[in-house]
């Protein structure tokens, strides 16, 4: 998980500072000391290292700070503030001109940062906030690149347009530029092709592109675990080419996060959107203040609450609320709840998103593959079984096992499991109905 390493660092030289009742100079300078050790480790550029250490010196050092009742709590304060400066200071959004016209998006970027991909996962983010996006398959050197900007298209519902590979980059956004007009698309994605590393040709190539069309966002897709080499890819692009923002890929995967805390301070560009995993609806907002939160160690609720508004069905929520109320909850509803908290993402994520819980999970292994084992064992009930699972006697059970690829001890532990959840609910619904007692109670939904 990202910045795993880092969150670790910052809360036990927090922690220390928390456990003094008075600051000295000598602990400040102490502590931001290892919090420059902290991030030079976590591959942030030296520059941006010695810049940050220096300005919360400045402010931490000051007799407010150490004359406080609080003067950890404040330094702490003060070191959050500073990093959501670094990472950008307010949430930037992708320019977009107004419904009725065309807004031309040019993606950039090295081979194997996830261009092709996170262009499919921008027109589909476009797409649910009401655009018409088209997907222009401009990479005619990487073999298969344009079988992969169809097939992510098509899971997306996004038009992908493409004359092979035979065509130059330029001539094929400039048809698909007039297909879009004629066509009523708002938004065009250009994915031009990426190299295994900067040249003359691929950078004459993109300011051709750019010279010839209206491009009126530049957007660069760098791959976050490749450390600083992505801060020194970010700085070079924008240099040629003038960046509007970028995207940052694989923050999900195990990088010690530097690229993150460089690139604003490096380029001035915005960093827009974050990759947070492969599904290709696994691309999100980039918000300053939460991700200087996770860093710290502070979790990251307003991304836990976005996930769950955006993956959570409302309806379905108030018919099972009926069906709590009524003790009429069955294994179909316990299917479709581990289903929806599913579409949200790991559940180590989803934890280490809740204020407290990061370090709490360091040492737990959390088995991702068993909701998955159970999702097999409701899958090999009956239709009959699931709405009613009182029927379910030794027999059906063994048969379930057999189905699922369990042992039955794991059927029996879901079913016990199910009938407590079942009793506690009873017990909800029997509160809930009681008067005087209305409202004093909220409902479980979820486990």
């Amino acid at each position: 998980m990202a910045f795993e390493n880092l969150s670790d660092k910052f809360q036990n030289i927090f922690k220390n500072l928390k456990g003094k009742g008075r600051l000295s100079e000598a602990d400040v300078k102490a502590a931001l000391r290892e919090v420059k050790l902290a991030l030079l480790e976590a591959d942030v550029n030296f520059k941006v290292v010695k810049n940050f250490i220096a300005t919360i010196r400045e402010r931490a050092v000051g007799q407010d700070v150490l004359n406080s009742l609080t003067p950890g709590q404040m330094v702490i304060k003060i070191v959050n503030e500073e990093m959501v400066k670094l990472l950008g200071d307010e949430t930037v959004e992708l320019q977009l001109k107004p419904a009725n016209e065309i807004t031309i998006i040019m993606m950039c970027g090295l081979q194997g940062a996830g261009k092709t991909t996170t262009a499919a996962k921008l027109a589909g983010k476009l797409k649910s906030k009401g655009r018409k996006p088209l997907l222009v398959a401009c990479d005619v050197y990487r073999p298969a690149a344009i079988e992969q900007l169809q097939i992510n298209g098509e899971k997306q519902g996004v038009s992908v347009f493409s004359m092979g590979d035979k065509h130059k980059p330029l001539n094929i956004a400039k048809a698909a530029l007039e297909h879009a007009q004629k066509n009523n698309y708002n938004v065009v994605i250009i994915d031009t092709a990426g190299r295994l590393h900067i040249d003359e040709g691929m950078m004459e190539e993109l300011q051709e592109i750019k010279e010839n069309l209206s491009i009126h966002q530049t957007v660069l897709v760098v791959d976050a675990m490749t450390g600083q080499d992505a801060v020194n890819v970010s700085e070079m692009f924008h240099e040629k080419l003038t960046i509007d923002g970028v995207i940052l890929t694989k923050l999900d995967g195990d990088t010690r996060g530097g690229a993150a805390l460089s690139i604003r301070a490096v380029t001035g560009r915005p960093i827009l959107y974050v990759g947070m995993g492969e599904k290709l609806s696994d691309l999100e907002q980039f918000y300053p203040d939460r991700m200087a939160s996770r860093i710290l160690g502070m979790g990251d609720i307003l991304t836990l609450i976005d996930k769950a508004q955006a993956e959570f069905d409302v309806d379905k929520a108030k018919e099972l609320e009926k069906k709590i109320k009524k003790a009429e909850f069955d294994f179909n509803d316990f299917l479709d709840q581990m289903q929806q908290v599913k579409k949200m993402g790991g559940l180590n994520d989803i934890l280490g998103m809740i204020p407290g819980m990061g370090s709490k999970l360091k040492d737990v292994e959390i088995d991702e593959n068993a909701l998955s084992s159970t999702e097999a064992i409701i899958y090999s009930m009956t239709k009959k079984e699931r709405s009613n699972p009182e029927i379910l006697n030794p027999s059906r059970k063994r048969r379930i096992a057999a189905g699922a690829g369990v042992d039955i001890s794991e059927v029996n532990a879901l079913v016990k499991q199910f009938d407590q959840t079942r009793k506690m609910m009873k017990q909800f619904s029997g509160m809930m109905g009681k008067g005087g007692r209305r409202g004093k109670f909220k409902l479980p939904f979820g486990f």
